[in-house]
């Protein structure tokens, strides 16, 4: 009797546990992919961004906007990882948190890889207007 309580608590303990690691594993997924998404970001500015105002010759407004670009993603990765951090207690499904990290994971990739080319973009359309 006591043996047959002891393997329903530790039965009830482990799943509890498993449920807490998937939880945190979208966490830690979301978490790694702001990293990664962030560093790519930074080496697309410094590469992309910085040589073509270089090359350019223009005033310091431009590294004004390449300043506030960084300010501004940096805020927008955090509230990735607060919301993952939040869904995790949200008691959805393992495919319902597969699609929308998905989703999630595809907005914040392209943010980074494309907001420097848009701003790049943007200083060239500027540039010709004067």
């Amino acid at each position: 009797m006591v043996a047959a309580a002891s393997r329903k608590s530790v039965s009830k303990n482990r799943a509890q546990h498993d449920v807490q690691h998937l939880d945190v594993r979208w966490d830690k997924k979301m978490s790694n992919n702001c990293a990664a998404a962030l560093l790519a970001y930074t080496v697309l500015q410094i590469f992309v961004v910085l040589r073509f105002i270089e090359t350019t010759g223009m005033s310091i407004a431009p590294y004004f906007g390449l300043v506030l670009l960084v300010a501004v993603i940096i805020p927008f990765c955090r509230n990735f990882e607060k919301r993952w951090t939040d869904m995790s207690s949200s008691g959805l499904s393992e495919q319902s948190l597969a699609a929308k990290f998905r989703s999630d994971q595809i907005v914040l990739w392209v943010l980074a890889i494309g907001l420097p080319f848009v701003f790049v973009a943007l200083i060239k359309a500027i540039g010709m207007m004067f």
